[in-house]
């Protein structure tokens, strides 16, 4: 198999390109991906995908990911990004679930167990570049599968030229932390409410103050990162890929390519505050002008370290696959009301229920309930009994308790399926792991619920630190916040956490360790 990155790109120019994607040493102009998607849509539409159908990626970030995207919508049809950390099985279970017609995938994540699940459908191989080889240490091979190569079968066809066909989208599977992964679909909407929805995603990320130049190190099969890469590329900004995050490589980046926005998780900035001062000093930071970060909770210490650090431009913004973006909030509010999420961005109304189903008062919790123009449009891809269960009127459930305060600003306490109900009382795992944030030797924690005989359930706290790291000390400072009916029955230690790539703890895996006796108490 021929190495596509050798035929298929040049390297990046030598002076800064205003536009396009860089990855590694190669570069790819917004014409020639253009380009590359017309002609993609008519390999595709040659082997049978049509308006409706679906394409299944399995890619990390690559060129690929934005030919196929655009090939796909050409012709009317979806893409599915399928995390590729996951199982063959797991694999399996979604190309089945979504009907995909086609499997598109770097020829590295193509192994015997993948190719059995997906012999039902087209299979089309990526040569796996340069970059992501190293970054990964993958072996540098020659491929050899009996499938066609992306570059190649690509080139043999004419760019497509038909009137495009009405574009629905990608769709997005969730995590599945409580079972099955859904698919989340979402119906075809009118040019205006879909530039209306793009809007608030652009004002949260800062994506409407150009120019923009930004770095993406998360993952393109989460929707958000996705949307961001893909509204900066054809938007006529620069896209610089960097295939696994690494700390100063980022900062480096940033010089390098002038970088004016970021999208981020909590993750990334505790590995960047963990530099030594001489390497955060070694770079040239000052073209940032908006950092967004989301998916997961940032610790305050850990935000108010990064504000020092970069300045004002820290952003964070709430949202969800279901609904889109809910609420954001710069560094401003944020410091004013530490905790918070921000308030609703424009065209979103939040309501907080209690377990009733009925409106709370200011500054109540409740479960946080968002409306918006394309919120009656988002279902679940064959699980209507759950899509039934997501719908509160008018409203969406996006399953996270919160309050608004007196001034219409959000706080997020915890997920509602995190919830533990011990003995009959609400328990909230946040409150513990927010009362531990910036404990000395505490790297990370993670408080969930496990089975209890004579309660129902009983709260488990597990943390990640340094040999000095004490129950005492825990316990202390817990007490010193909490009431003593919060407080976790048992503290575990785990090496690691196991964490999902947008930075979420795995607390199932965690809770299946606790459950097996795999880990040791402090």
């Amino acid at each position: 198999m021929t190495d596509e990155s050798k035929s298929a790109s040049s390297p990046p120019p030598a002076a800064i390109p205003e536009s396009g994607i860089v990855s590694g040493e190669r570069f790819r102009s917004l014409g020639d991906l253009r380009e590359a998607g017309a002609r993609a849509a008519s390999a595709l539409h040659d082997v049978g995908v049509w308006q409706g159908d679906i394409v299944a990626l399995l890619l990390r970030n690559d060129f690929a990911c934005f030919e196929a995207g655009m090939g796909a919508s050409l012709l009317g049809a979806s893409t599915v990004p399928l995390n590729w950390h996951l199982t063959a099985d797991e694999i399996g279970y979604i190309l089945d679930d979504c009907g995909a017609k086609v499997l598109i995938a770097h020829a590295d994540l193509l192994t015997e167990a993948v190719l059995a699940v997906a012999s039902h459908v087209e299979v089309i191989a990526v040569e796996t570049p340069p970059e992501v080889r190293s970054a990964y240490a993958i072996a540098n091979y020659e491929v050899q599968l009996p499938v066609p190569v992306w570059a190649r079968w690509i080139a043999d066809y004419a760019p497509w030229t038909r009137e495009p066909r009405q574009v629905t989208g990608p769709m997005f599977y969730t995590s599945g932390t409580t079972g099955k992964p859904k698919g989340v679909r979402r119906k075809p909407v009118s040019p205006e409410v879909g530039q209306r929805a793009e809007q608030r995603s652009r004002f949260a990320w800062g994506l409407d103050r150009p120019p923009i130049r930004t770095v993406m190190t998360g993952p393109l099969y989460h929707s958000a990162p996705n949307a961001y890469a893909m509204m900066t590329v054809f938007s006529g900004g620069l896209l610089v890929l960097q295939p696994r995050f690494q700390a100063e490589e980022l900062l480096a980046l940033i010089e390098r390519h002038a970088i004016t926005h970021l999208h981020m998780v909590p993750t990334m900035f505790v590995r960047l505050l963990a530099l030594p001062e001489t390497l955060k000093n070694r770079y040239r930071l000052d073209s940032l002008v908006h950092v967004s970060h989301g998916a997961a909770p940032c610790a305050p210490d850990v935000k108010r370290a990064m504000i020092d650090w970069w300045g004002p431009i820290i952003h964070e913004y709430y949202a969800m696959t279901e609904t889109g973006i809910i609420c954001s909030s710069d560094s401003a509010t944020w410091l004013a009301k530490p905790g918070c999420v921000g308030r609703p961005v424009p065209g979103i109304d939040i309501l907080i229920l209690d377990e009733a189903g009925m409106p709370v008062a200011a500054g109540m919790p409740g479960e946080i309930c968002v409306r918006s123009e394309v919120t009656s449009k988002v279902s679940y891809h064959r699980a209507d009994e759950k899509t039934a269960a997501m719908r509160r009127g008018d409203f969406v459930a996006t399953g996270d308790i919160g309050h608004l305060d007196a001034d219409g600003v959000l706080f997020i306490s915890d997920r509602k399926s995190d919830m533990v109900i011990s003995g009959g009382v609400n328990l909230y795992p946040a409150e513990i792991e927010n009362a531990l944030n910036g404990l000395p030797d505490l790297t990370d924690c993670a408080a969930f619920g496990v089975p209890d005989a004579e309660f129902g359930e009983r709260m488990v706290l597990v943390v990640e630190g340094g040999d000095a790291l004490r129950r005492e000390d825990l316990t202390a400072r817990l007490m010193a916040q909490l009431a003593a009916y919060k407080l976790p029955r048992v503290i575990y230690r785990s090496a690691v956490m196991p964490r999902e790539d947008s930075g979420k703890i795995k607390k199932r895996l965690l809770r299946d360790k606790v459950l097996d006796g795999q880990l040791v108490e402090l």
